[in-house]
C-alpha cells in the first residue's frame, strides 16, 4: 500500500526539521512527513555541544561566516545573503526560544539545554500537523512520472517533492549515487591528535594559545592555524588542531594521521624576539632560577617542560645558562616538533567531509540540477565546517531556502 504526501523528508535532524517546519509555516496546505530510519529523532541536536545544543555562531558578515567552511565556503555565500545568523536568531525568538552568545562566539539557548531546541522543534511540528514516521529506514528512491517513490522497511510513500536530510549516510548516498548523483567519498574531519610525547605527558589540562603547522615528509608547512590548543591524556586539541584537522581533513587520510607538527607556544612572538628577552633576563633576573620563573605568559608547568626538555637543570639560574641553552628553549617554545600517531573523535560531535558533489547542486533553492524535485539539506551535500556552531548555521539555511522553493 503507498501512502501519498505534497513532500517527503527524509531524515529526523536538525535539517529535516528545519526544513519540514518552515515549509508547512510557509504553506500550511501540504500534506508533509519526516521518515527517520531509528527510534529517537533529533539525536545529534540533542548531544550537541555538550548537551546544550550550539545552535548557530555570533558573525554577521556572510563573507567572514564562509569562511568556516572547509567545504562550501564558494557555495554558501549566496544563501548567507538569504539566511544567516540574524535570521536564525530571530526564528528561534519568534517561537519562544532566546538564544546567548558567549565569549568565543558560540550561541547557545538561554536554557543551556539542548532539550530547549528539540522542544520547539517537536511543538511546531506538531502545532503545523507535520507526520513523524520513525524506524522507516529507507531501502530504495525512485522518480514515477510526477511523483518520488520512496520504499522504508515499513511501506511504501509517494511525494510530488523529496528533500534529503540524512547527514553522513553511506546507505542514502549509496542510493543517490544510484540516481545519478556523485559522491565525494567521506574522509573525517574534526578530531584531535594523538600524540605520546614526554614533553606534555603530565601536562593534561593546560589550555593556551598557538601556532600549529603540519608538515610533510620533507619538513614543509603543509597547514597552518592558531588558536586555544588543549592539551589532553591522549595528545592535543582545542580550536587551533580542530581548525587543521578540517582543512586538512583530505590531505591527512592519505598519511594514515601520521606526521610531524610544529608548535609555537608564543603565537605572537618570533625566535629572534625571545632570543633578546632572554638575554635580557639573564641580567635582571640573573640569580633567579630559570625552572621558578615563567615568561612570556606560558602556563607554569608547560614552562618547566619546556626547560627540561632543553637541558637546562632544575637549579640552574639565569646567570648560568650558556648561549647554546637559550637557543635550544627560543627553540623549544617556538619550533618545537611533535610526532601525530593517529586521531581520536572530537566527543559525539562527528563530523565528516564528503557527500552529494555541490556542481550538481543549485544553491538559489538546494535542488538538485540533475533530479528536480529532490532538494537537499544539512551535511548530505558535501559540506563541513569547524566546531563552533557552523554545521547547523549551514543545516538552517539550507532548510529555510529549500522550504521557500518547495512553497514557490
Amino acid at each position: 500500500m503507498r501512502h501519498d504526501y505534497d513532500l517527503l523528508i527524509i531524515g529526523g535532524g536538525a535539517a529535516g526539521f528545519f526544513t519540514a517546519i518552515n515549509t508547512a509555516h510557509m504553506n500550511r496546505d501540504l500534506k508533509i512527513a519526516i521518515l527517520e530510519r531509528g527510534k529517537e529523532v533529533l539525536t545529534k541536536v540533542k548531544v550537541s555541544g555538550g548537551g546544550r545544543c550550539n545552535v548557530t555562531h555570533a558573525e554577521f558578515m556572510p563573507d567572514e561566516l564562509v569562511k568556516k567552511y572547509p567545504r562550501g565556503e564558494k557555495e554558501l555565500l549566496g544563501p548567507f545573503h538569504r539566511f544567516m545568523t540574524g535570521d536564525t536568531i530571530t526564528w528561534f525568538e519568534e517561537r519562544g526560544v532566546a538564544l546567548k552568545i558567549e565569549e568565543d562566539g558560540r550561541m547557545f539557548p538561554i536554557s543551556d539545554s539542548s532539550q530547549t531546541i528539540i522542544d520547539c522543534f517537536m511543538n511546531e511540528t506538531k502545532r503545523l500537523g507535520i507526520e513523524i514516521l520513525k524506524q522507516r529506514a529507507v531501502k530504495a528512491i525512485g522518480k514515477g512520472n510526477s511523483h518520488w517513490e520512496v520504499e522504508t522497511s515499513a511501506a511504501v510513500y509517494s511525494a510530488s517533492k523529496v528533500v534529503i536530510a540524512t547527514g553522513s549516510n553511506p546507505k542514502i548516498w549509496k542510493l543517490l549515487e544510484d540516481l545519478g548523483h556523485t559522491i565525494v567519498p567521506p574522509v573525517p574531519s574534526l578530531f584531535t591528535f594523538n600524540i605520546n610525547d614526554k614533553r606534555i605527558t603530565n601536562l593534561s589540562g593546560i589550555a593556551t594559545e598557538a601556532w600549529v603547522t603540519i608538515l610533510d615528509d620533507e619538513g614543509k608547512a603543509l597547514l597552518s592555524s592558531d588558536g586555544p590548543l588543549l592539551i589532553t591524556h591522549w595528545g592535543m586539541s582545542g580550536p587551533a588542531i580542530l581548525k587543521l584537522s578540517a582543512w586538512g581533513a583530505r590531505v591527512l587520510k592519505p598519511m594514515n594521521y601520521k606526521f610531524m607538527i610544529r608548535v609555537n607556544w608564543v603565537p605572537d612572538s618570533t625566535a629572534d624576539v625571545l632570543t633578546d628577552m632572554m638575554k635580557t633576563l639573564k641580567l635582571e633576573i640573573a640569580r633567579k632560577k630559570v625552572s621558578g620563573t615563567a615568561q612570556f605568559g606560558l602556563p607554569k608547568r608547560l614552562w618547566n617542560s619546556m626547560v627540561g626538555a632543553s637541558g637546562i637543570d632544575d637549579d640552574e639560574t639565569w646567570a648560568d645558562i650558556t648561549k647554546e641553552k637559550i637557543a635550544e628553549l627560543v627553540n623549544e617554545i617556538t619550533g618545537g616538533m611533535y610526532q601525530v600517531d593517529g586521531k581520536s573523535t572530537f566527543k559525539e560531535e562527528f563530523v565528516t567531509a564528503g557527500g552529494v558533489e555541490l556542481k550538481e547542486i543549485n544553491f538559489k533553492t538546494f535542488e538538485s540540477k540533475l533530479l528536480p524535485g529532490m532538494f537537499f539539506a544539512g551535511e548530505v551535500l558535501n559540506i563541513d565546517a569547524i566546531t563552533g556552531g557552523f554545521n547547523f548555521q549551514n543545516a538552517w539555511t539550507g532548510g529555510y531556502l529549500a522550504a521557500k522553493a518547495i512553497t514557490e
